[in-house]
């Protein structure tokens, strides 16, 4: 099934002057392509676009904003699902908690609380790219433990369909950030409980836990001499299992989003 592409913030990276002016009042060209995808900034910020150029980035990004009726459909599924789940008997088999009606599942180091009407709450802000792909894992059907061989993206089930999106959207703009910000995978350790590993060929390796049973690899290598740089993110051979690969690129584009915020707010 072939997706429709719609704009990221590399995209609109590459048409900038890059000459990181501020005049948009924001620290770098990188961070205004990020903030007019998050909707913080409009096109016309950016005193050095055309008319023309702003007219074709246009019409990508209202086909981004009809999106959202979907992800409205999809959650109201996923909704009456849980309603159906036993979360007592789920919570050991997913790698959650279940104490007096609410299942507690741990993402990035933070508690998400759902209770039998799919109703959720936590300490941070929820926000929808958590959300849905959390209530997925929930109630996929299917369930395996962590096996510890790493397959990438297109290794996994329906993962060649989506797999333009996925570089587009997920590795390309996180290999950006990291080029731009080479503190901020360091960071990732900090703010989200990541564990940097070895033996593989990279500058860095980290380990991101989501979900309890999605564990992720982030592969870092920095550009040298004339190789440029390369990101690569991997998955547990059992995410494919655990969750929809539509739901697996959800949560991978959210966790881009994440970090284009914070590269936006603190670098």
């Amino acid at each position: 099934m072939k997706q429709e592409k719609v704009l990221t913030p590399l995209e609109i990276y590459k048409v900038l002057e890059k000459s990181n002016c501020k005049r948009c009042m924001l620290p770098s060209c990188l961070a205004f392509a990020a903030a007019v995808v998050g909707g913080q900034k409009k096109l016309d910020d950016c005193p050095h676009l055309s008319e023309e150029v702003k007219n074709a980035l246009s019409v990508k990004l209202e086909k981004r904003s009809t999106a959202e009726p979907r992800q409205a459909e999809v959650m109201g599924k996923l909704l009456q699902e849980v309603k159906m789940l036993d979360l007592a008997v789920l919570a050991p088999e997913i790698g959650a908690t279940y104490d007096n009606g609410i299942l507690s599942v741990r993402s990035l180091g933070k508690e998400f609380h759902v209770d039998s009407k799919g109703r959720m709450r936590s300490e941070c802000h929820i926000i929808p790219w958590v959300q849905a792909p959390l209530l997925a894992y929930i109630c996929h059907p299917n369930h395996q433990q962590i096996t510890g061989r790493w397959i990438s993206f297109r290794e996994i089930k329906g993962g060649i369909d989506w797999l333009g999106l996925f570089r587009s959207r997920c590795e390309t703009p996180l290999r950006v950030l990291a080029d731009n910000h080479p503190e901020l995978l360091a960071d990732i350790v900090d703010l989200f409980l990541g564990e940097e590993v070895e033996g593989f060929d990279a500058d860095i390796a980290l380990v991101l836990h989501p979900f309890p049973h999605i564990p992720i690899l982030l592969c870092y290598q920095a550009a040298e001499g004339d190789l440029e740089s390369e990101l690569n993110i991997f998955f547990d051979e059992c995410c494919g299992v655990n969750l929809h690969i539509k739901s697996l690129y959800t949560l991978c584009a959210g966790l881009v989003k994440m970090f284009e915020q914070i590269a936006l707010k603190h670098y």
